[in-house]
């Protein structure tokens, strides 16, 4: 599955999904980082929660998701230089 996030809201509705597919609590995920559920509900909820790269890594290994960074012009279909 191949899923484009534009906002950082955006980004916390994917993260709520993958925690819940993977029948975790926020408290559970939140334990694993090393944060506060209250932090962790505030990511999910309104994006407006702020984690360091390592902590979000963290985040998408235990929900079985990884970054993928490319340019819009490929993911648009332009031709690759």
């Amino acid at each position: 599955m191949k899923i484009i996030v534009q906002t950082p809201g955006g980004l916390g509705e994917i993260l709520q999904s993958a925690r819940k597919a993977r029948g975790m609590t926020q408290a559970q995920a939140a334990a694993h980082l090393g944060i506060g559920q209250p932090r962790l509900s505030a990511l999910e909820t309104t994006g407006a929660a702020s984690l360091s790269l390592e902590q979000m890594l963290a985040l998408f290994a235990l929900y079985g998701l990884e970054l993928c960074v490319q340019s819009r012009e490929v993911a648009a279909g332009a031709p690759e230089w």
